[in-house]
This record gives structure tokens, sequence and C-alpha cells, in this order.
């Protein structure tokens, strides 16, 4: 799809629900058919900026997930999982009216949506994703190893203060220096624009600091495999090559097995593939 000169600008959305209020933009697009875009880990709704001139035929709403951006956080004590995280989904789209829609997700944002297709597939007409095709998975004989180090780590974050920056350039520097792949410096911008907080003293991340923990418990290969074949909506997804270390390329394509009605295009590119060539990836997903 090309960018059209009536594109609706972003807004910024306030989307109160029952499980906590909701951040995002939404270009406000109403009566098109609804489209929610759920972004990467420790990214935000800024992730779909520049792909948002090629959505103009949808009602797009990208949203912060909880813990994210302008989001809110779970309470102190709860904590961040992909289960809780598909609730939270289900009630930002109950709270928009939307009871089917499609979902776009890039990274982390990819295996929430995959999750949901499999668990939700009354709510879900068309699923997009970018990097990504189910969760991180891990072998069960590395469960018990896998408990003990998210315990630890969780009981030691108790008490921590995140970093302050007294400059949001240096923010800027630390986010294109510990992303999965290289992360470009308009990319990086966009998203620290939208993830800092003010704070005295200079600025510091507004995301949960929770989220970076290890995950207490991940499914194993077999697990994934049967959510994939749950679910019963047409599936477009977009690879970068190189590909990204959590999905070489024989776990891909064994995954994309899996599925029943799904085309996948690899494009030369890094993990942010979707802010550096929009329209490529647009396009490749059939939007």
């Amino acid at each position: 799809m090309s960018p059209t000169s009536h594109a609706a600008p972003l807004r910024e959305l306030d989307l109160p629900t029952a499980r906590g209020r909701f951040a995002g933009l939404r270009n406000g697009n109403a009566g098109a058919a609804p489209l929610l875009a759920l972004h990467g880990w420790l990214d935000n709704a800024a992730s779909f900026v520049p792909m948002a001139p090629f959505l103009a035929g949808y009602d797009l709403v990208a949203l912060d997930l909880p813990g994210h951006g302008q989001s809110f956080h779970y309470p102190a004590d709860a904590e961040y999982s992909l289960f809780s995280t598909l609730l939270d989904v289900l009630a930002a789209a109950d709270a928009l009216g939307w009871t089917r829609f499609t979902l776009l997700g890039h990274s982390m944002g990819g295996a929430i949506a995959s999750l949901l297709a499999a668990a939700a597939p009354e709510r879900i007409a068309r699923l997009h994703l970018i990097e990504a095709i189910g969760p991180l998975a891990a072998p069960e004989d590395t469960t018990a190893e896998r408990l003990r180090d998210a315990v630890a780590k969780r009981r030691a974050l108790d008490g921590k203060r995140k970093r302050v920056f007294d400059d949001p350039e240096l923010a800027v520097r630390a986010r294109m220096q510990t992303n999965i792949t290289t992360l470009d410096e308009d990319s990086a911008r966009l998203l620290v624009g939208r993830g800092l907080n003010t704070v005295p003293g200079g600025y510091e991340w507004s995301s949960d600091t929770r989220l970076t923990l290890p995950t207490a418990v991940r499914m194993s290969e077999t697990q994934v495999a049967d959510c994939l074949r749950a679910i019963a909506c047409p599936v477009r997804m977009v690879m970068a090559d190189p590909a990204p270390p959590y999905i070489p390329p024989s776990m891909r394509d064994g995954r994309i097995a899996c599925v029943r009605d799904i085309a996948c295009t690899v494009l030369p590119g890094s993990h942010h593939l979707h802010m550096t060539h929009p329209r490529e990836v647009a396009a490749a997903l059939r939007l």
C-alpha cells in the first residue's frame, strides 16, 4: 500500500480499561478496518510511526504495552507474563469497542499476537508478524535453572534505582547500543522520545525495570507448535536477512510449517526493518 495525501496524522490515545490505563497512538480513521499494532520488548508505540503512512486504509491503534512507553505499570506485587499480556490486549480491544480486528506485531509484540490468535481465534481476523512467529521457547530440562535465575534476579531488583540521564542524547546512544541487532539513530530517537520520563536530575526510562528480568517459565518448542497449529486466520510475516539469533532459519521454517495459512517474505535489513524500510514491509505484509 502507498501512503496517501489524506493519511491521518497519529494522535495520542488515552484508553482506560478494566486492567489499567493504556497510552498509545491512533490515526483517527474511524470506520475503517481496525488494526491493533503491538511493539517489541522495551520499545513503544512509536515503533509504528514510520509505517503509519502506509496503513492509512485502517483504523490504526498502536499501543504502549503495559510497563512500556506511557502506559500503566503492574502493581508492585504483580509480575509480567505473556498470559497476563494477552488479557491486557483483549481489554484494550474491548475498550476500543472492537469485537474482531487485525493484529500487527513486531518481535515480542508478534509473539503476543501469535498466542492471542491461538487463544481467542474468534477475535482475530488477520495476523501480520514482523521478526516473530510465536514466543521464545526453552528446553524442558532448563526449567529449574531458569526458575532459580528468575527468582534470584527478581529479589535482587527490589530497591534498585533506574539510571538517570542528564541529557536525552545519552539515552539515544544507550538505546542504539543495547538492541538485539543494530538500531539506527533515527529509529532510536523515535523510541527514546516516547520512552523517557523527566525526573529530578534529568531523565529516566519510562519502562518498568521488571521487564528486563529473565522469564521464569518458557514454553517448549512442542507447546509453541501446538499454539501455532491453533491459529485459524490468515498469517503474513516478514523476517529480516540476516535472521535474528532467537529464530534461526531452521526454527522459523519449522514453525511456519505449523500454520495452515501463512506466507513469509524475507527482506534484507535489521531487526527493526519496519522502521527503516516501512514501505517494503507494508507491501510484503499486503497491508
